[in-house]
């Protein structure tokens, strides 16, 4: 989530620099790393000035080329050839002085003293594209008479904004945090906390929203008509109509808040409902009336296999639990994920409905996951948006239309609501808090810190016991374990200190501390022998497991919603992670290479059945050790080649963990044979024939993939 300073500043004022709020925002559990600089010109046409053109004549050695004497408010006039045709004197100009640097995309011009054709050179009047204020290259760029001074900064006469973006990662819970608002919240919190830590003395800060008190309706008939068939998908939707828009670009302000942030401007009103959106974190949709059949909106899903259109030009197949906004005909956009490619707003649009919903996140994760489609709308719906904020968030939208683009607000807004969610209600213990935390923090600071976050709080007397009201948009906020959590980041980790004293109970060991110390035994004899420990994901890619009979593809573990084809399955054994980490080291020209992994495998028998009483019969996990050799076992030195790894190597070490363990190697029966993954192959089993290891040479074909 990108975070401009400036935006920030309208929901609430404070004192700190940008890498100081960076800090501040990272100690209340909003990690921010990176602080950037954002300029709506690239540079802030630092080192360019006004200037006067007061002589100019032709260059003697050239038909195009012109020489001038420039007034930049600092004493002597400056020698300048300028190639432009337009170029006079009595010209007001923009010029860029020796040691300026310009900018043209990636690439960089400094402007040095020069000579062109024998005279001296002393900066560049500049044409708009040379100074990012345009695409013009006709001729230099002339200014009004009169309107700036020679010596002013360009910067100041084209009012460049300059901006500090600040990149927070949220964590998968804080979606409340994904806006300017949800950020500008823990800010308050933290200043609520030193205030009531200092006596409570100065007066506490609040929340600056934007404005929505010009909302007025200035016709009443005229308001799309709303109907919910779907409404477990769809608790909460409401929506504006505004006939008589402008589509046009928008202003400097706004264009520059959003590209603080990394967005890049469209039109007033594309840009309005991502204002809102990174704003105070509610997703808009604004439809082309134009296109919205019977000027009716119906949430509702499609028969399974219905054919739609996305926004970016591909052609979808529905599932039957998709959720679809649609006119009185067809489908329009997937309910919070994407829109349609016949449903947004053109340069033609004159009338607009804005849609402001709160959808389902369950509903929206599952088909966002099915069509594979990730968006700023449906990374917040499906963790969770707040339901209180809706008609807020049209009426703002509505405001803002109004403001940049005209038009007429038609009927008030549409709000079908029909079971309003509740906040969740809980008892927290002040004691319990304590215990948790493991220092008592006062109860007053404890109230502040919750009060600012918008809870609300019911102080019984006489007891450590409040009564608490979640607020509807925190929606990770369920027991009294992430109430406490929520007043430590805010109060500080840093803040509690460390105890001198552990306070620890003495338990029988069991089969898991025994299974545990006989792997640190293992690991620390691989390590001292050279081996490197590594640790792969768990889940792993369905393709590995396509064509191999050793590990069969209807025996993998399949995850139900996986977050990619690479992760969809569990693995079935640790030999392909254990290859991915060789190749990306063989790739990175680290050839020479030992591993080991620790890891538990799984699998799956469709033979078994699963009843309700044993819903797990299928699934099988075990905890294996695998090794991997490659290269050259022994490094080159000045004294003696390499020795390559062989598999005897790998036989050797083999046979010392079971000594090591305790288990005489020679007790053990080994047989030879091959398959699909060891071109070579030893196997190991006990005298009674538990298997217990293999070793070999992998295939070529295996290695080849």
């Amino acid at each position: 989530m990108n975070i401009s300073y400036k935006w920030l500043k309208r929901y609430i004022d404070f004192n700190q620099d940008p890498r100081g709020l960076a800090a501040l925002l990272t100690s209340t559990g909003l990690e921010c790393d990176t602080v950037e600089e954002v300029e709506s010109i690239r540079g802030g046409l630092r080192g360019v000035v006004i200037g006067k053109v007061l002589t100019c004549t032709d260059h003697p050695d050239s038909d195009h080329l012109h020489i001038t004497t420039v007034d930049l408010g600092s004493g002597e006039p400056v020698q300048i050839v300028c190639g432009a045709p337009n170029v006079a004197a009595g010209q007001t100009v923009v010029v860029a002085t020796v040691g300026t640097i310009l900018y043209d995309g990636d690439k960089e011009l400094k402007i040095k003293k020069s000579k062109i054709r024998g005279v001296e050179s002393y900066g560049m009047i500049c044409a708009e594209d040379e100074i990012g204020l345009g695409t013009g290259h006709a001729g230099i760029m002339v200014l009004p008479d009169g309107v700036a001074l020679p010596g002013t900064p360009a910067a100041e006469y084209f009012n460049v904004s300059s901006d500090h973006m600040l990149e927070v990662e949220l964590t998968p819970n804080r979606v409340d945090a994904a806006s300017h608002l949800g950020v500008a919240r823990d800010i308050k919190a933290r200043r609520w906390c030193d205030i009531a830590l200092a006596g409570g003395a100065e007066e506490y800060p609040g929340i600056s929203m934007p404005p929505v008190e010009a909302f007025a309706v200035d016709r009443p008939e005229g308001a799309v008509k709303i109907s919910i068939e779907d409404r477990q998908g769809c608790p909460r939707y409401s929506g504006v109509t505004i006939r008589g828009v402008k589509v046009q670009e928008s202003p400097e302000w706004l264009k520059n808040l959003l590209l603080a942030v990394g967005q890049r401007p469209v039109n007033n009103i594309v840009d309005i409902t991502n204002f809102v959106l990174l704003g105070i974190g509610q997703p808009l949709h604004c439809f082309d009336l134009a296109k919205v059949k019977g000027e009716e909106i119906v949430v509702r899903t499609c028969p399974a296999g219905t054919k739609f259109t996305t926004l970016d030009g591909v052609e979808r197949e529905l599932h039957e639990s998709d959720l679809m906004i649609c006119d009185s005909e067809r489908p329009m956009c997937i309910a919070g994920v994407f829109g349609g490619l016949d449903s947004g707003v053109t340069a033609d649009t004159t009338s607009v409905f804005i849609e402001s919903a709160w959808f389902n996140p369950t509903r929206v994760r599952r088909t966002a996951r099915r069509h594979g489609l990730s968006t700023d709308a449906s990374f917040r719906y499906e963790r969770g948006t707040d339901p209180s904020i809706t008609t807020y968030a049209a009426r703002l939208a509505a405001v803002l239309i109004k403001e940049l683009a005209g038009g007429e607000i038609c009927g008030d807004v549409t709000d079908i609501y029909p079971e309003p969610v509740l906040p969740v209600r809980m008892e927290f213990s002040l004691d319990y808090c304590s215990r948790l935390i493991g220092k008592e923090i006062p109860r007053n600071v404890v109230e502040t810190i919750l009060r600012a976050l918008d809870f609300g709080v019911e102080s019984g007397e006489g007891t450590d016991i409040l009564r608490l009201s979640v607020p509807t948009y925190r929606v990770d906020v369920t027991r009294p374990c992430d109430v406490v959590e929520e007043v430590l980041r805010i109060y500080g980790y840093n803040n509690v200190e460390i105890n001198t004293e552990a306070h620890i109970n003495l338990s029988q060991r069991t089969d898991v501390d025994e299974s545990n110390d006989l792997q640190q035994i293992v690991a620390e004899q691989l390590t001292a022998r050279g081996y490197s420990e590594i640790m792969n994901n768990s889940l792993t890619a369905e393709s590995y497991y396509a064509e191999s009979e050793e590990f069969p593809a209807e025996r993998c573990v399949r995850v139900m919603n996986p977050l990619s084809g690479d992760l969809a399955v569990m693995r079935q054994t640790l030999l392909f992670g254990g290859l991915e980490s060789i190749a990306h080291n063989i790739n990175r020209k680290a050839p020479n290479l030992k591993f080991y992994e620790f890891g538990n495998v799984y699998s799956c028998n469709p033979e078994k059945e699963q009843t309700a009483d044993r819903p797990l019969a299928p699934f099988s996990e075990r905890f294996e050790l695998a090794l991997w050799l490659t290269g050259d076992y022994t490094p080159a030195s000045w004294k003696a080649k390499g020795a390559q790894a062989t598999v005897f190597d790998m036989r050797a070490a083999v046979d010392n963990i079971f000594r090591r363990l305790g288990v005489n190697p020679q007790e053990l029966k080994v047989s030879q044979g091959s398959d699909g993954v060891f071109a070579a192959r030893l196997d190991i089993a006990t005298r009674s024939g538990r298997h217990v290891a293999s070793l070999g040479l992998l295939t070529k074909a295996l290695l080849r993939r």
